[in-house]
Formats: structure tokens, sequence, C-alpha cells
């Protein structure tokens, strides 16, 4: 099963695709086109060491000044020390939830997510097919969880929900899975590869 889930995604890496955004469903609401980002690097780390293959996901501390509670994957902007945003992935996941280094097996990009909060975020495809001693960032990461990978690459498990944000509706992608209330940025990522791996 293993090598299975391996090649399904180096298929789906290997398919054209263009890069997605928080504005996908909000048109209405898009940025100035001269404005800067940032970039940064999540890695959609899928385990393979469990009876299923399975996402690996944080939630965010309450404490946090910034998305608060939030489902994300692990990862984060690019540092002047990183190499590249892969780099940058890989040591926000050390970071974020103790994974060791050498573990994940990255297989290639998702094209790039452009965010609300001006960054350009480029999702880290990687396989672990061994597990690890998770170890949650204190003071960041509030939970360090999996949902099956099966549930995610199913487009009818994801809704279209809205709110109200900085006086207007937005629109956004929600996949939820048990208590986890998935949406925004890290659904739309996970909607990308859905989308994809159906190809």
């Amino acid at each position: 099963m293993a090598n299975d889930v391996v090649s399904r995604l180096r298929a789906a890496l290997d398919r054209p695709g263009t890069s997605s955004s928080d504005f996908d469903l909000n048109p209405d609401t898009a940025p100035p086109a001269d404005r800067t980002l940032r970039p940064a690097g999540v890695l959609v780390a899928v385990s393979l060491a469990y009876t299923e293959p399975r996402v690996i996901l944080t939630k965010r501390s309450s404490a946090l000044k910034h998305h608060p509670g939030q489902i994300a994957f692990p990862g984060g902007k690019q540092d002047e020390t990183d190499a590249d945003v892969t780099a940058a992935a890989l040591r926000e996941a050390r970071e974020e939830i103790g994974l060791p280094d050498g573990l994940a097996e990255v297989l290639g990009h998702m094209p790039r997510h452009e965010t609300v909060t001006s960054f350009r975020v480029t999702p880290v495809i990687a396989v672990l097919r061994e597990k690890f001693q998770v170890v949650p960032e204190p003071g960041e990461v509030e939970e360090v969880f999996s949902v099956p990978l099966d549930h995610v690459l199913r487009p009818q498990n994801y809704l279209i929900e809205s709110r109200r944000w900085r006086g207007r509706r937005r629109y956004y992608f929600t996949v939820p899975y048990g208590p986890y209330y998935i949406w925004g940025a890290t659904a739309r990522m996970l909607r990308a590869l859905a989308d994809r791996m159906q190809e």
C-alpha cells in the first residue's frame, strides 16, 4: 500500500497545476497586484507508518496573537538561513512537532498558495515511513494530530462556508474531521491536492 500511495502522490505532483489563493472564492476582495509577498513553506507530511496513510497537522496555541487555535501544517516563513522553502518547511517541522532530520522523504511541491496575510506558501509534499516521538513546540503548538489521507482526498468532504471579515463576507473551504475544524488556507491547499489526485 505504501508504494501505491507514493506512486499516486508522485503522479499527482507531475500533473500541471495552477497556484491557489485565499482569494479564489472572493475575487471581489483581491489585493493589489504590486504587493510584496513573503516566501514560506509548509510540510504536507503523509505518514505511512499507520494502518492507513495519515496527514500530520497541528492546532496552533490559543494564546498566539495570529491565527490562535487554527489548524495548520507544520511550516512557516523562509528565513535568511534557509536554503529554500523546502528547508524552511523541514526546519519548522523540526521546531514545531519534533520531526527528526532525514525522516521526511520529500516527493515534490504543489503550486504556491497566496494568503491574505501576504505570504506565498509552497506546500512541500513528503512521506514518513516511520513513526517518531512528537514534541509540540511550547507556546506555539497546542496539539499535533493526524487525519486519514483518504478523508482529505475526497472532494465531497469539502464545504464552502463564510464569515464576516474586515467588514465583508469572506468565503472559504472547510474539511472538518471529528473535533477538528480544518479551514482557510490549510483546507484550500488540501483541496488542491485532492483535485490533482482525482485526475
